[in-house]
């Protein structure tokens, strides 16, 4: 039974509502657009995984906690028993300008203020072999106030290994709030076909 030209653009355009609505709930809901981002390595690891897709929101939107800022960000050494995939702190994703690249979602640790020398709060577990204060450290002192992240899989802080300077709070474009493993891997497969 073929649909008539009058039916099929009446289905088309009830879809293309329907999905315009989810759409705009979605981003009423989260705050940003878009609302989810699929988990490119396997930086996270165990509590995010390669191919997960992660549902996201502004970072200053549906805070559980009191953060020492207006940003929303709890960090890991704040937490109070706050956790956030299997961990204490939020899992941020944030955009460096200049760098190439897909954005990075790992786990803000602490917060730096500019020129302070944030070896002393480090996670000695967290920083290469071998170095013994702030004179030896990437980003040491702060070259300006913002988050000092990691992977939960990562042996080191981004800042130690130069992934990236303390991450300002404007290059938080969103936090992590849940994952739907696999479910990532049909933005990652279309993003290599395109």
């Amino acid at each position: 039974m073929n649909a008539s030209p009058k039916q099929f653009l009446r289905d088309t355009l009830q879809t293309v509502l329907l999905v315009a609505l989810l759409a705009g709930l979605l981003f009423a809901a989260s705050g940003v657009w878009p609302p989810m981002v699929a988990v490119e390595s396997g930086s996270m690891e165990p509590h995010m995984e390669r191919g997960d897709l992660v549902v996201v929101t502004a970072p200053d939107r549906w805070t559980a906690t009191a953060t020492p800022r207006d940003s929303g960000v709890v960090t890991a050494d704040r937490a109070g028993g706050y956790e956030r995939f299997g961990a204490p702190g939020d899992v941020v994703v944030y955009v460096v300008p200049d760098r190439r690249g897909s954005p990075i979602i790992h786990r803000a640790h602490f917060y730096v203020r500019a020129g302070e020398d944030w070896y002393v709060r480090a996670d000695p577990e967290a920083l290469p072999a071998g170095v013994d204060d702030c004179t030896e450290l990437l980003n040491c002192p702060a070259p300006h106030s913002g988050y000092v992240t990691k992977g939960d899989a990562n042996a080191h802080y981004d800042q130690a290994n130069g992934i990236a300077p303390p991450v300002k709070e404007e290059w938080v474009v969103s936090k992590g709030r849940f994952r739907v493993p696999l479910l990532g891997w049909v933005r990652l497969l279309t993003a290599v076909v395109v």
